[in-house]
């Protein structure tokens, strides 16, 4: 069974890229368009890997990336933030529970590479 990653960004391109790129990688791909929907799906379909937006609406990513580690069956997934403020949010980012920041924007083969690391 292909593992699993939960993209969690609200612009749609974005989202739709991201999964394309993933699923040629070989992985299953879960979409969420909002903190809220991110911990709703992390809670329910409990994936290998999370992609986390920081700035969406309604709920903000670094909140859903607290909340997800609150659960003891989404507690260990690696969560890898996405955010188009640099590295003014890694510390931010690291402190609420993501274990790497991807900066935005990113070239999509470089995903790759974080997929591998943490789906290994």
């Amino acid at each position: 069974m292909p593992k699993t990653v939960l993209i969690a960004e609200d612009f749609a391109d974005s989202r739709r890229a991201l999964k394309f790129k993933i699923q040629t990688c070989g992985y299953e791909v879960i979409e969420a368009e909002d903190g809220y929907d991110a911990v709703e799906k992390a809670i329910k379909y409990h994936p290998d890997l999370i992609l986390m937006d920081l700035m969406m609406p309604l709920m903000d990513g670094l909140t859903a990336t607290q909340i997800i580690r609150k659960f003891d069956a989404s507690a260990d997934v690696p969560i890898i933030a996405l955010t188009g403020y640099g590295n003014t949010c890694r510390e931010s980012a690291i402190e609420a529970g993501c274990d790497d920041v991807i900066n935005k924007p990113f070239d999509f083969e470089n995903i790759e590479p974080f997929l591998s690391q943490y789906l290994a």
